[in-house]
């Protein structure tokens, strides 16, 4: 989110992501067609390291709370969307960046 959207105190980490974004599409142009790239970017997840931002109930619900899905993210479900793009489902995709976030970069509720 910080790449599509203006957001305080985030500009390292927008800057970061930006130009991770923009490798995957150069890559993705450079190594076709023999190697796709693409990239998965979550929302928050309930992983160990989140475990200051969701640390207690409160906290989690007021995650899950804006994300249009009202749920914060699970490792599974990054995993599911890696899974899906090493797949040969998933032959005919390159240069993307996957937003697996509960809606929230794109959808307002």
């Amino acid at each position: 989110m910080a790449v599509q959207q203006g957001m305080p105190f985030h500009a390292s980490v927008a800057s970061a992501k930006g130009a991770l974004e923009g490798i995957v599409r150069s890559l993705a142009a450079e190594l076709a067609p023999k190697i796709r790239v693409n990239a998965i970017a979550p929302s928050l997840t309930h992983t160990p390291l989140a475990g200051k931002l969701l640390g207690s109930n409160e906290k989690k619900k007021a995650s899950d709370d804006r994300h249009p899905l009202k749920r914060t993210g699970e490792s599974k479900d990054i995993a599911n969307m890696a899974a899906y793009l090493l797949s040969d489902q998933a032959s005919w995709i390159t240069g993307q960046i996957f937003h697996v976030d509960g809606g929230l970069s794109s959808i307002r509720v």
